[in-house]
């Protein structure tokens, strides 16, 4: 049951981009067309939940009992730059036409601030479930979240990218064309994604 309630929380309640306002930067750039969104959620959900295992292990098992804590954020962040060069490298071996499909996508996920945030949250914030006592994740509540996070963030991404491709099928007054009625419609994501903030 916790699990679910980590899934439904990650995704809807406190998603990603829309309530905690992480990862906006490629979230903004790469929704103008649905499938530059969908290669991009599918990119971004892979490298999530890959970083978050490997920098949860780092942190538990070198960082903690070294007294390392206080390097956690450049760490972190080596770590993720470190592991979208390997998983570039690799899929290039591996899976060409894997790589093809993710093309400039993996490059962009190193400068995703989503990417550490979930990381960062998964060591240093306590989460409570369903009224029980607050607690820290341990691996397998962290790859959920992270897997989850990354999902909600993709959802929100493909929304926003739909409904980006029929606003400009749609007139939209001067003043709004572009960025302004973008970032309306987000705020208006966001505000009805809040209304599942009764489910958690």
């Amino acid at each position: 049951m916790e699990y679910l309630l980590i899934i439904l929380s990650a995704i809807f309640v406190n998603n990603i981009v829309l309530a905690q306002f992480l990862g906006v930067c490629p979230f903004l750039g790469v929704s103008s067309k649905l499938s530059t969104a969908t290669g991009m959620s599918g990119a971004v959900c892979f490298v999530i939940t890959l970083a978050t295992v490997v920098t949860y292990l780092i942190n538990k098992f070198f960082l903690v009992p070294l007294g390392l804590v206080y390097l956690q954020t450049i760490a972190f962040i080596l770590v993720i730059a470190a592991l979208v060069q390997i998983v570039e490298i690799v899929l290039k071996k591996i899976s060409p036409s894997l790589y093809r499909a993710l093309g400039i996508f993996l490059p962009l996920i190193t400068t995703n601030c989503a990417v550490l945030g979930v990381a960062i949250n998964v060591v240093s914030k306590e989460f409570s479930f369903a009224g029980g006592a607050a607690h820290f994740l341990n691996l397998g509540e962290a790859t959920v979240y992270a897997l989850a996070t990354s999902l909600g963030y993709g959802l929100a991404m493909v929304l926003f990218a739909g409904l980006r491709e029929r606003l400009a099928l749609n007139e939209v007054p001067a003043s709004f064309k572009g960025l302004p009625i973008a970032l309306i419609t987000v705020g208006i994501m966001a505000m009805a994604f809040m209304g599942f903030s009764g489910i958690v």
